[in-house]
């Protein structure tokens, strides 16, 4: 974990992350790779984009090369929103059904939950057409049903929060931002991503230190070929009376741990 935190946080943080992996994957949520690691030196590679939604500009400041990284789960918030705007679009609201798998899909990165909204919204058709509507450019839905092997920038997972947190142009003053996704819907996003699990609110959460607002969605994956992880992290914090939408994809870290230490790093410096 990072150097300044103090031993004893640090082992309570690091004891509630593998808590919550082998939480993951006794219920199958995790397929951990075979033992031997790669052989190869680990290079991981972080790219953060961070915009002050009370600052002046309008263009998110991109820390890094703004390549594309593999989502793992950051792309459940995508595929909320995709339903959302398909249950727009029909003028209805989401079913109990909908709403059951949409919940611990995000709360807890539930990832049956998951697959049931990826074959609701059509698969990788309904989440490229809802990026789209949303303004993201940068975006290729994963293949069949991988919805996790969807490749991202942290410049469009920017523009991805600004449809749910900045979405009706009231952000800054002259904006004239539109988010597809209407005010009932953003809500709702907004809310489900404040709710994520403690265990699972890591990440950009760590701009702001304990006790910061926050609203977030994170994303990890073990590699099959390398052992290797990717880890990645997107939501808004609220630092200084100051609300910053942060994300951070990063891969090729040994271990999930080092990943998150990564991620948090890369954040507290693109923000600071």
């Amino acid at each position: 974990m990072p150097s300044h935190h103090s031993p004893t946080t640090a082992r309570t943080r690091t004891g509630a992350l593998l808590a919550s992996v082998a939480a993951l994957v006794s219920v199958g949520a995790l397929h951990p790779a075979p033992a031997a690691a790669a052989s190869a030196p680990v290079s991981p590679h972080a790219t953060a984009a961070v915009l002050d939604l009370d600052g002046a500009g309008r263009t998110p400041v991109v820390r890094g090369q703004d390549s594309a990284y593999d989502t793992a789960s950051i792309v459940k918030v995508d595929i909320l929103a995709a339903l959302l705007l398909q249950a727009q679009d029909a003028g209805r609201g989401l079913t109990a059904a909908e709403r059951g798998h949409a919940e611990p899909m995000i709360e807890r990165s539930d990832n049956t939950a998951a697959d049931a909204l990826w074959r609701t919204i059509g698969h990788a058709s309904g989440l490229t057409a809802a990026n789209k509507r949303l303004g993201l450019t940068s975006t290729t839905a994963g293949p069949g049903a991988k919805w996790g092997l969807t490749r991202t920038t942290a410049s469009d997972q920017i523009g991805l929060l600004r449809a749910v947190f900045d979405g009706d142009g009231a952000g800054k003053p002259g904006s004239t931002a539109k988010s597809a996704l209407n005010a009932e819907s953003r809500t709702y996003i907004r809310t489900l991503m404040g709710k994520v699990v403690p265990e699972q609110a890591w990440g950009v959460s760590a701009v702001g230190g304990s006790g910061t607002p926050r609203a977030l969605k994170n994303g990890w994956l073990q590699r099959n070929t390398s052992g290797l992880w990717d880890v990645n992290s997107v939501g808004q914090v609220t630092v200084k009376g100051h609300r910053y939408l942060v994300a951070v994809l990063s891969n090729g870290s040994a271990s999930m741990s080092e990943g998150v230490s990564l991620v948090e790093r890369t954040a507290r410096e693109a923000v600071a």
